[in-house]
């Protein structure tokens, strides 16, 4: 095999391809970068039997082949190479050349016969949705899955599929975050679990761009997401996703109208107080015209007001802020309206469209006064 392409482009696709290799695993293959350049089109490969990801690099085969080279160091060398055009030769051994103006790498190679394939995925059917919408919808809703491997569900988010709507849900039994987006096309009912790890890596190589689309396709096992020329394909998480209808409500015995930016503000200033580690609640008293944010810890104490349009009882109610700051970072409006019904019951961040909802669990208030 030789093949040539500049730094630039090489150092793209690598830098891709690593989010689909594995940190530990106990087969040495899958530790490697697969260098496909037996067709048309030079491919990396990387998959760590959960993810996969394929990418094409712009470049000139020379000679057709392929060859399985350990991913760390050859990300390694691809990154501190000169910025010009990089040689990559194997012999029948899978002994690597990488060579780039005068600096020459020899490396053992592996048989690319031995790497694991991604696996065939019937392409079906597909949504269409825009980089810029699937990796807002990402990271407005990923901060609140769960890191507990013994629920499997709670590690991934909730694709749901219906008529004209993409509804993502994440859940780590203390929150929900819910966000729906409007698609262009009616599409058959679908719900799927997907990784929450597949959806980080994804959000990462994302462009973002309004203009540049996604095809998402599903089949039983795994889900496929096909953009620029990148491939990934994830195995989906088996199993029901929990039942969220019954966790939603549209009744409230407290409406506070809120501006935003002065509310995400003012608890990021109470956090200040709150050591790493530290499970200190912000206490929340809404009155007529007025919300007072209170927070005390070991290191001091700090009492804020804010001007709020509120509607129904007065309430006294405590939260972790951390799970209040991360809703409101990801919401755009400038004002924002909570629902709450008592001190022991979930609150809600919704807009009127329902296209973004936050439901978050108080803390219990008795043991935050304490």
């Amino acid at each position: 095999m030789k093949i040539i392409c500049t730094k630039a482009d090489l150092l793209k696709g690598v830098n891709i391809a690593l989010k689909a290799v594995p940190s530990k695993t106990t087969m040495s293959i899958l530790e490697c970068i697969l260098i496909d350049a037996s067709t048309q089109k030079i491919k990396l490969v990387a998959n760590d039997m959960e993810l996969g990801i394929e990418t094409i690099v712009e470049g000139e085969i020379e000679e057709k082949g392929i060859v399985a080279i350990d991913a760390k160091i050859f990300s390694e060398i691809v990154r501190k190479l000169p910025d010009n055009y990089v040689t990559i030769e194997t012999d029948s051994e899978f002994h690597t050349k990488i060579t780039c103006e005068k600096a020459k790498f020899h490396i053992s190679g592996k048989s690319g016969e031995d790497f694991a394939s991604l696996p065939y995925i019937e392409r079906e059917g597909y949504v269409t949705i825009s980089q810029f919408s699937l990796k807002e919808i990402i990271k407005q809703t990923i901060f609140s899955i769960s890191d507990n491997e013994n629920n499997k569900a709670m590690t991934g988010e909730l694709f749901e599929l219906k008529d004209q709507k993409l509804k993502v849900v994440s859940l780590d039994g203390h929150r929900v975050s819910i966000r729906t987006i409007e698609l262009k096309e009616n599409y058959d009912p679908k719900k799927v679990i997907v990784p929450g790890k597949t959806l980080i890596e994804i959000s990462k190589i994302l462009s973002g761009e309004m203009d540049s689309m996604v095809r998402i396709y599903f089949s039983k096992n795994n889900i496929v997401f096909e953009f620029d020329e990148t491939t990934v394909i994830s195995r989906l998480i088996e199993g029901e996703y929990f039942r969220i209808e019954q966790m939603l409500s549209n009744d409230y015995e407290t409406k506070v109208k809120v501006n935003k930016k002065e509310f995400l503000n003012c608890i990021d200033r109470a956090t200040l107080l709150i050591k790493e580690g530290d499970k200190k609640p912000i206490i929340i008293q809404i009155s007529d015209g007025e919300m007072n944010l209170k927070i005390t810890s070991g290191l001091g104490s700090m009492n804020e007001e804010i001007v709020i349009d509120k509607v129904g009882k007065d309430i006294l109610i405590g939260f972790n802020p951390k799970f209040l700051i991360d809703a409101l970072r990801v919401i755009d409006d400038e004002t924002i309206t909570l629902y709450m019904v008592n001190p022991k019951a979930p609150c809600f961040i919704r807009n009127e469209e329902e296209s973004y909802i936050y439901l978050i669990l108080p803390v219990n208030f008795n043991s935050a006064v304490n």
